[in-house]
């Protein structure tokens, strides 16, 4: 099965693993509320950003497969 691609208005349970992987990392302090909000897309471009991902291998601000397995690879499933 193929992971969800969260973006940006995505009300899903898989936000709020993805808001506490942030949080693991220091890069997202908002809510655990399983919103994808401009708080959480910010969060996201910055963990894009610092880990050298960038938009030819995925669209910005979005948790797709890429920025998924590399986010997975270095923080514990909460």
């Amino acid at each position: 099965m193929v992971p969800k691609t969260l973006r940006l208005g995505d009300d899903d349970p898989e936000v709020t693993e993805l808001q506490l992987r942030l949080r693991q990392l220091g890069i997202y302090t908002g809510d655990i509320d399983q919103n994808f909000d401009e708080q959480v897309e910010q969060a996201v471009l910055v963990y894009q950003n610092t880990r050298g991902i960038t938009k030819d291998k995925e669209e910005p601000g979005v948790y797709g497969l890429v920025t998924r397995q590399r986010l997975e690879s270095e923080t514990k499933e909460p």
